[in-house]
């Protein structure tokens, strides 16, 4: 009987439903050893117009809280505590994580992490000045370049022989320079409307191709289409678990996986049509909006069991059965041999 049990379970496992996931446009967008270029979409920029390098030798010697700027968010001092010396400057920085152990420039720095917090004790070339820093990543064992700045104009009175222009009065002034008349603001993005489709409201399957990006990410396919007062709506499972929200005409649409590999659900603007969506990924460490096109046949819109996720639940279901149903047979089958 346990034989003849596996042998079905096997069977049902192995059958063309339970085999039906199909992977359209590569491999998976796991992250690489070495951060990418398209990383820097999300860097902002340090400093102010105006700012110019201020040394060592221009700050009185003494320990002083400072704000410092970092270009990435995921990279946010929280705090920072300047030393001067002798014209030599150090700093103790601390980022609000422990999500980096480590930072390099001249040399690699560890860093210290206590209670939800990581402290790095860094050179300070200048005041004012951006400077470069990689910082290496705990969970993805990569290393990502930012840049940092200490801000001169957060020291206390006296710790600076001279005055400092406000920095941020310059800024707008830049911004308003040149500005004849004010810019007419652009047209709100309208939400794509979904394709129009002759089917009764309901759940269907359709086949849908991935293009654009790196070519690694990929969709499931075919993948789920509901079709709702005669309007397209597709669910979109992807190769990866680092996607958190995705953009189409303006509209943004949010993850709503649980756990596991990203999933979607989109408006098809078109069968038959390649259109563009943008996919926000944090595959990289910070996040990165990346252009894909999709495209959706209507000639192979079929029966919702043919969604790979619908007929594994369908198989796993069955086996379940075939298990719960086996067992009570052993039983019986035990009990009247004793």
């Amino acid at each position: 009987m346990r034989r003849i049990l596996l042998a079905l379970c096997a069977f049902l496992l192995l059958t063309p439903a339970a085999r039906a996931v199909t992977v359209i446009g590569g491999g998976d967008d796991a992250p690489s050893r070495v951060a990418e270029a398209k990383a820097a979409a999300s860097e902002v920029t340090v400093g102010h117009y105006g700012m110019t390098p201020i040394p060592g030798s221009l700050v009185a010697d003494g320990d002083y809280d400072v704000k410092f700027e970092s270009s990435s968010p995921f990279f946010k001092i929280i705090k920072a505590t300047l030393h001067v010396a002798g014209g030599g400057m150090t700093a103790d920085i601390v980022i609000g994580s422990e999500s980096y152990d480590a930072v390099r420039m001249d040399a690699e720095i560890p860093g210290r992490a206590s209670n939800g917090a990581t402290t790095f004790t860094i050179p300070v070339p200048a005041l004012n000045q951006p400077f470069a820093c990689a910082a290496h990543s705990v969970k993805r064992d990569m290393w990502y370049d930012r840049q940092l700045l200490a801000d001169a104009s957060s020291l206390p009175e006296g710790a600076l022989g001279f005055d400092l222009p406000d920095y941020e009065v310059l800024d707008k002034a830049l911004r308003a320079y040149g500005d004849d008349a004010p810019e007419a603001s652009a047209p709100a993005a309208q939400a794509v409307e979904p394709a129009a489709v002759d089917l009764p409201d309901g759940e269907y399957s359709i086949e849908v191709n991935l293009s654009g990006g790196s070519g690694r990410a990929s969709v499931s396919s075919p993948t789920l289409l509901t079709v709702k007062d005669g309007r397209a709506w597709a669910r979109l499972l992807w190769s990866s678990a680092y996607y958190d929200y995705m953009l189409l005409g303006g509209a943004r649409y949010e993850n709503t996986s649980d756990g596991g590999n990203s999933v979607f659900d989109i408006p098809v603007a078109a069968l038959d049509t390649p259109f563009a969506v943008i996919a926000d990924t944090t595959a990289m460490g910070d996040p990165v909006e990346i252009e894909y096109q999709l495209t959706f046949y209507a000639e192979s819109i079929g029966d919702r069991s043919q969604v790979p996720q619908e007929a594994a639940m369908q198989v796993l279901t069955i086996s379940l059965i075939v298990i719960v149903v086996g067992g009570v047979l052993n039983h019986f089958v035990k009990r009247r041999r004793r």
